[in-house]
């Protein structure tokens, strides 16, 4: 008993204990989770800005490859041109040059001429001035001037970028004149089919991400994998002009200057110094610059140029979102450490369980060693006795001798009975018997268990009824084995039978089975132990207190015959009034 409570009170603290890792668990799980969703970010919102450097970085190789000087600049370009052609990872990117002239001409450059034709109309396609725009991402073409030679140094921050000047420039510094305007325009299906697809590649080889590119200006969407709901990252795309590009026209002069004293002297410093509002409300950003000759800083201010690129570079994840992504993740692995840890549990509810059975099987085994003990010691002693008054010559008369004869036979055969029960119950658990099955009248059957019973219910004067079908069908049985189980129920209802002295046989065929039942009117069996019955070993109470003799094997053999047969039994009993056992059996072939 003490054993028992010590278990007990051992298996509820470990299901505390697994509770608790449980709640830890799932609360470790939750951190790790929202630490992963950050990193993920992280890499993700890596991954699209340098996905979008990398593509501007292509386009500016593509602009800035034919930046030209002077007025001999077609000359250079042939030059330009081949190196693109030859050293280009995308050499179709570019589909066609066009030359803008002050006068209005145009021209076009033809790749098998290798030089630039005049287009036959003579359409002016940019509007001289300094503030031109370098990018027209609706018809995929970039804009590059090509300016004058000077013999001063010239530098163009952020192209002149919508540049104000409120104070008049260096000296060193001079805007130069536009000769003319380059005209590059992009090939759309190379920047679709062939740069945005290995970008992707290169950046998200994982094939988890899903990824559009919107133009802001036309508000569509030029490409994508799949469609996006709501973009993990977003970054701009399409940014021609780095924020601090300057472009020196005239490197002969910058080369000839004095590199140390430039480098202490002349600083070009776009850093923003602060930014105001105008009076109509538009910002404006003041930058300084220092430049070689001028003692004194100079304050430009500008307009600051829209933020982003001409495109947005959306990313999603195929999930739907990384958050949703997680949350998955952390099902997934809340399912199987909790799956973990209800097999834990369930494994010490089984152990503990096995350990209770296994303490219950002893005990019924103790107490069956004890009964069949029991009653092996009542035939053995007098079969010990009589033997003896016949050694010793107590009986000497005929009718004693037969009387002590016989009294020796009818115990020894009921000791052989009990030795064969045993028997027969350790070859059903251990696989070994076997059953001869053949087809079988029933009535042989039961009239075979009535005759084995004949002399104990004529000892016990018991009045038994029978009832049995003509027309039964036969079955596929072992006689023998089917005729000791009902045996057994009839020897249990003569047991059991109290003072009623009554019992009931009958064979019925109905719902497809022929149906063998046994009644009594004995005393019955309480419903706390209907289910216990058929287990072996198992006595009641009151049966125990009462002490009639038995093993609890009985109907624990029974039913392993019956199941052997693929039928089936049943009880249905009250305390008091008594019991009627069922045993149902399929039809000849129909098993």
């Amino acid at each position: 008993m003490k054993d028992t409570r010590f278990q007990f009170v051992l298996v509820i603290g470990l299901a505390i204990l697994l509770g608790v890792l449980a709640f830890f668990q799932y609360k470790w799980l939750g951190q790790i989770g929202q630490a992963e969703e950050e990193r993920l970010q992280k890499r993700l919102d890596l991954d699209a800005q340098r996905f979008a450097e990398n593509f501007n970085a292509i386009l500016q190789n593509a602009y800035f490859n034919f930046q030209f000087v002077g007025e001999n600049w077609q000359y250079k370009f042939l030059e330009h041109y081949e190196n693109w052609q030859q050293k280009s990872r995308y050499p179709a990117l570019i589909k066609e040059f066009t030359v803008s002239l002050p006068t209005g001409e145009t021209a076009r450059f033809d790749p098998a001429a290798k030089q630039f034709v005049p287009n036959a109309a003579r359409t002016q396609l940019i509007t001289f001035q300094s503030n031109f725009e370098p990018v027209d991402e609706s018809s995929l073409t970039l804009t590059m001037p090509v300016y004058e030679q000077t013999n001063h140094l010239t530098m163009i921050p952020r192209v002149m970028e919508k540049v104000e000047i409120h104070q008049p420039l260096s000296p060193l510094l001079a805007q130069p004149k536009i000769l003319a305007f380059l005209v590059i325009r992009l090939d759309e299906a190379v920047i679709k089919e062939q740069v945005i697809p290995d970008l992707t590649k290169r950046y998200f080889p994982e094939d988890d991400y899903k990824l559009s590119v919107f133009s802001k200006k036309q508000n569509k969407t030029l490409f994508q994998t799949e469609n996006l709901e709501r973009a993990d990252a977003s970054v701009p795309l399409f940014e021609l002009v780095p924020e601090n590009l300057a472009l020196f026209v005239n490197k002969e002069l910058w080369t000839t200057l004095n590199r140390s004293k430039v480098r202490s002297q002349v600083i070009f410093n776009q850093r923003v110094e602060s930014k105001v509002e105008t009076s109509s409300g538009e910002p404006v950003e003041k930058f300084k610059i220092q430049v070689y000759g001028d003692n004194q800083n100079r304050i430009y201010q500008r307009t600051p140029a829209a933020e982003g690129g001409n495109w947005i570079l959306n990313v999603q994840h195929k999930s739907g979102s990384l958050e949703n992504y997680v949350d998955s993740t952390r099902r997934k692995n809340l399912v199987i450490s909790f799956g973990i840890l209800g097999l834990l549990g369930g494994s010490i509810g089984l152990i503990f369980l096995s350990a209770h059975r296994a303490q219950i099987l002893a005990r019924r085994q103790l107490d069956f060693v004890s009964a069949v003990s029991h009653e092996f010691r009542t035939p053995i002693a007098v079969i010990y006795s009589a033997g003896e008054n016949l050694a010793d010559g107590v009986a000497r008369e005929g009718t004693q001798v037969l009387r002590y004869g016989n009294l020796i036979k009818g115990e020894g055969k009921k000791l052989a009975a009990m030795v064969e029960q045993i028997l027969e119950f350790a070859g059903a658990r251990s696989g070994r018997k076997k059953y001869d099955f053949r087809e079988t009248d029933v009535k042989t059957v039961i009239e075979s268990a009535l005759n084995d019973c004949g002399p104990l219910i004529a000892e016990q004067q018991f009045d038994v009824e029978t009832d049995i079908d003509e027309d039964l069908p036969a079955i596929e049985a072992d006689h023998h084995a089917l005729s000791h189980a009902v045996q057994n129920l009839i020897v249990n209802g003569i047991k059991y039978g109290n003072d009623s002295r009554w019992l009931k046989i009958s064979a019925k065929n109905g719902g497809g089975a022929v149906r063998i039942s046994v009644e009594d009117k004995g005393i019955g069996i309480a419903k706390k132990d209907l289910k216990q019955i058929f287990t072996p070993f198992y006595r009641a109470k009151e049966v125990v207190d009462a002490q009639i003799h038995g093993n609890g094997l009985g109907l624990s053999l029974v039913r392993q015959t019956v199941d052997a047969h693929h039928g089936k039994i049943t009880v249905e009993s009250e305390i008091g009034v008594g019991s009627r056992f069922v045993i149902e059996l399929p039809p000849s072939g129909k098993v």
